[in-house]
């Protein structure tokens, strides 16, 4: 509707920049010649944004606390939890000052005029008497993760194994949507999953003593894991691992049949960008590539904070025999779960056996609302 009504953009979203409201923002001071590093944080739940400063290029020399060869660009553009810095070299001159933008924006919301995408503008003061030099057009791309290769050189890993992700949702016959990883709404165990890896002995590189509903994969030590993110609906999703950086390998559309939107780094002689989220927009996949160098339980989810409140996580567990060997838990952490009543040995129920009466259970999930899925086999087809 006109002025965004009806959507929930019929205010611009409320940016805050180093805690201020984006047009509040304390001025910018730039010396000539000086260097200045900028690091950009996106600590933000929904949409991507933007940053650039006009008539200045961006250097950017680390992504997500890893360093990179620089790499030259006028605009940078985040998605949730991901990190940049940019290095800006200061013009030689006092005569103007310019202004730096960040641009709210998103792929899946249409534009609304005046409302969306939002602009905030911020000033780069020269001298306080110098005239602002105002562009007339503000740069917007996408951030070219295969064209950026890491500082310190790791050729294009070669995978052990290979897991499908399908980044999707679900319904219940009900009718209630979940976020999902395969069709499968996380849940947390009775027993935190951590616990369960250190004090479970050797059924802790068995998945399911983590429950069925953890979605967990076990992963060997040290060996190269292939992930095949796939996003198939019309939402995007910020993929987050913790505990890891991986390679971009590759990514495309999902619906190519002739791979004439594969994008693909040299598989030789080039030093894939790590890091450790990465923007899986609607209808395309990402290949990605990592190490299991780090023992631990770790979480694979969605940035957006309403998706993993609704299921779409995962858990890593990262060499449990390992793990086992060489950590410990802080006794004011299991002191922490005495005093809430949360269990601390034991498998997903709790039971130190093969025991899993009283795991939390999973709820079964169809890929399309139950009315339209008896539609689809009615007519033949499968979802």
């Amino acid at each position: 509707q006109p002025g965004g009504l009806g959507t929930p953009f019929v205010y611009p979203p409320q940016t805050l920049i180093n805690g201020v409201f984006g047009n509040l923002t304390k001025p910018v001071t730039f010396e000539p010649e000086k260097t200045y590093r900028i690091r950009l944080v996106s600590m933000m739940s929904l949409p991507l944004w933007e940053f650039a400063i006009d008539d200045h290029e961006l250097y950017i020399v680390e992504v997500d606390g890893v360093l990179t060869k620089p790499k030259a660009v006028n605009v940078v553009r985040m998605a949730p939890a991901q990190r940049v810095s940019v290095l800006v070299r200061a013009k030689n001159t006092v005569a103007k000052n310019y202004q730096y933008h960040i641009t709210v924006l998103d792929e899946y919301v249409p534009p609304i005029p005046g409302v969306y995408p939002a602009q905030f503008d911020g000033a780069v003061v020269y001298h306080p008497d110098a005239p602002v030099d105002i562009v007339q057009s503000i740069p917007s791309e996408r951030f070219d993760e295969l064209s950026i290769e890491t500082l310190e050189y790791e050729p294009v890993l070669v995978a052990d194994q290979s897991m499908f992700l399908n980044l999707t949702y679900g319904f219940t016959e009900e009718e209630i949507p979940f976020e999902t990883i395969n069709l499968i709404a996380y849940q947390d165990s009775l027993v935190p999953s951590l616990f369960s890896a250190l004090t479970t002995g050797e059924r802790a590189i068995n998945p399911i003593t983590y429950g069925p509903q953890t979605n967990t994969r076990v992963l060997k030590y040290n060996e190269v894991v292939e992930m095949l993110f796939w996003s198939p609906t019309e939402l995007p999703h910020p993929m987050h691992l913790h505990g890891h950086v991986f390679q971009i390998i590759e990514r495309g559309l999902v619906n190519d049949t002739t791979g004439a939107s594969r994008q693909r780094v040299p598989d030789t002689g080039f030093s894939p960008l790590q890091r450790d989220t990465v923007h899986v927009t609607q209808g395309e996949y990402v290949i990605a590539r990592f190490r299991a160098n780090n023992p631990g339980v770790w979480n694979l989810h969605c940035h957006f904070s309403w998706h993993i409140g609704l299921g779409f996580n995962m858990l890593m567990v990262v060499g449990p025999r390992e793990l086992q060997r060489t950590m410990r838990l802080p006794p004011a952490v299991i002191e922490q779960c005495r005093i809430q009543g949360i269990a601390t040995h034991g498998n997903a129920a709790g039971h130190n056996s093969f025991n899993y009466m009283g795991a939390p259970d999973l709820p079964f999930l169809e890929a399309a609302l139950p009315e339209a899925a008896a539609k689809l086999a009615a007519a033949g087809g499968s979802i």
